[in-house]
């Protein structure tokens, strides 16, 4: 009986100074988030809630027991328009144009043509898709190596596409200039049948039953996928499982990311073009170390449905090409809702005409120019569109702490991933350095939600700051690394056309950026194929590649 009770009170003691310590642990752990928080409460204001908090972290713990897979969506949709922005009304105002061109003696000869040339050659039958597509699986299986750009040749499945194509053609039923060219595509878009590894050697062998809605409507317009092109681990820099992306004017050097594969695969003249996707300077840096012309269009014209999510908010696929005209072109495929990716706006892609032109209000970002760090290439872009014609017109861009929202990008990367975190495979990962994702993804968590929200609340802000920039113009030019530049415009997801401008002392691509409007997009591709259409940088090949 004595001991009975004796055990019966040593239990009820441990169990007193068990749920003890748990309060003191939790209200330390309380103290640590008011300091992250820049907050500082009472003890007796924290008593009253220690116990809400016990409730939570429950909540969380059963939350966790979820299984939430990559491509479930956030349903709180970011839509960049503010009170007032109008969207493009009427139909599409956008012609491709083909480049009259005569077969060459060598087929390989034709790797560096644009999608203008070659669409001539196949619809007027000098060349056949196959041809094209057997000459670019050889040169991908030379060269692929080299570079480290390809992850997984789809060669089965470009030649069955190949042969429909020609079969089609002969039979008189041209889709148009996309039918027969073959293509990569970055690796964090899903295709049916074949692995989608999103560069990570945690899901190196992961297969996807779906095809991206992106990967589907350039199947449908005809075109031939030939290979599925690197990125970096989980679309960050360009070191993925399979080694470090090259970029093919110094292969000493990477080819920058995440959209490393298809620039370097592009420039090197592997593919007729190459979609890639950017949420923080993966289309525009990778363009710019390889030397292709990409563009970032507005957020929320194109769906992502069956592409890697690193953020709701901010994720953006777009075409990297030879050419603005080529880009044109795969924008005006590419563009356009599926009932999968609730974001989507469907607004038409209206090109002005070279006549109209001269009416656009084209700004420039004057300190940036004034800027000992801006090259001369960079000016030379100024001095060129005033030989054009153009009216430039001397701006600035509105004050705003843009870099204090940068972590709403790894906020929503770090829950897209956080399976990776909490299991610890984020060790596999090849890239361990301070900045690195699995790094990125740990310190995500210790951001307060309601400064995620508040930050978010912030970027409207921004955005109107933005809107009322674009009632003074049309579109801006800008160093393309200049400033904060790159973040703002992602965040407040304005379209971007970055385009070679030269080459920096040491033989490296350097590249001037174009930034429209919202929804816009018609406009700084004009703008910017008028430019390009004076230059000559974006016709140059790395020699050890021709």
């Amino acid at each position: 009986m004595i001991k009975s009770k004796t055990i019966n009170y040593v239990i009820l003691i441990l169990s007193f100074l068990s749920c003890s310590s748990d309060k003191d642990q939790l209200n330390q752990d309380a103290i640590g988030m008011e300091n992250l928080a820049g907050l500082e409460f009472t003890q007796t204001e924290r008593d009253t809630f220690l116990q809400t908090l016990s409730i939570l972290k429950g909540r969380y713990d059963t939350l966790r027991t979820v299984k939430i897979p990559n491509d479930v969506p956030l349903p709180l949709y970011f839509d960049p328009r503010i009170i007032g922005q109008e969207t493009p009304k009427g139909r599409e105002r956008y012609r491709f144009q083909e480049f009259p061109t005569r077969r060459p003696e060598n087929i390989e000869d034709c790797a560096f043509y644009t999608i203008g040339q070659l669409a001539h050659l196949i619809r007027t039958k000098q060349v056949t898709s196959m041809e094209l597509t057997q000459m670019y699986i050889e040169r991908l299986k030379r060269h692929g190596p080299t570079l480290e750009c390809v992850v997984t040749l789809t060669e089965d499945l470009a030649l069955e596409q190949a042969s429909r194509a020609d079969e089609e053609i002969r039979k008189g039923r041209y889709l148009g200039p996309l039918h027969g060219i073959p293509y990569g595509a970055k690796d964090l878009l899903a295709v049916k049948g074949y692995k989608t590894t999103w560069g990570a050697m945690t899901h190196k062998d992961q297969e996807i039953n779906a095809t991206a809605t992106v990967i589907k409507k350039l199947e449908e317009a005809g075109a031939v996928l030939v290979a599925k092109l690197s990125l970096g681990a989980l679309a960050w820099g360009d070191v993925w499982y399979g080694g470090k992306t090259r970029n093919p004017w110094n292969t000493e050097q990477g080819s920058s990311g995440s959209s490393a594969g298809p620039g370097s695969a592009t420039a090197a003249g592997l593919v007729g073009f190459s979609i890639g996707s950017e949420t923080w300077g993966s289309i525009v840096s990778p363009s710019t170390r390889n030397g292709v012309t990409g563009l970032r269009p507005t957020f929320g014209t194109v769906s992502k449905a069956g592409a890697m999510a690193l953020s709701w908010s901010m994720d953006k696929l777009g075409p990297m090409c030879r050419s603005v005209d080529d880009c044109a072109l795969i924008y005006s495929v590419m563009k356009g809702s599926d009932g999968l990716d609730l974001s989507v706006v469907d607004v038409p892609f209206q090109v002005p005409i070279k006549k109209e032109l001269g009416s656009l209000r084209i700004g420039y970002i004057e300190s940036a120019f004034k800027d000992t760090n801006t090259t001369d290439n960079d000016r030379a872009v100024l001095t060129r569109l005033r030989e054009l014609g153009f009216t430039l017109i001397p701006i600035e861009l509105p004050e705003f702490p843009t870099s204090s929202l940068s972590f709403l990008l790894n906020v929503e990367a770090a829950a897209a991933f956080d399976e990776m975190t909490r299991t610890n495979t984020d060790d596999e990962l090849v890239r361990q350095v301070k900045w690195a994702w699995p790094n990125v993804f740990r310190t995500a968590r210790h951001v307060p939600a309601v400064e995620y929200v508040q930050a978010n609340r912030a970027r409207v802000i921004l955005s109107q700051k933005m809107f009322e920039l674009f009632k003074s113009i049309d579109l801006y030019v800008v160093p393309s690394f200049w400033g904060d530049n790159l973040l703002r415009t992602n965040l407040t997801g304005h379209p971007c056309v970055v385009i070679p401008n030269g080459f920096n002392e040491k033989g490296s691509p350097t590249s001037i950026s174009f930034i429209g409007d919202l929804y816009r997009d018609g406009e700084v591709v004009a703008v910017a194929h008028a430019y390009q259409r004076g230059t000559s940088w974006h016709k140059k090949y790395p020699p050890k590649f021709k």
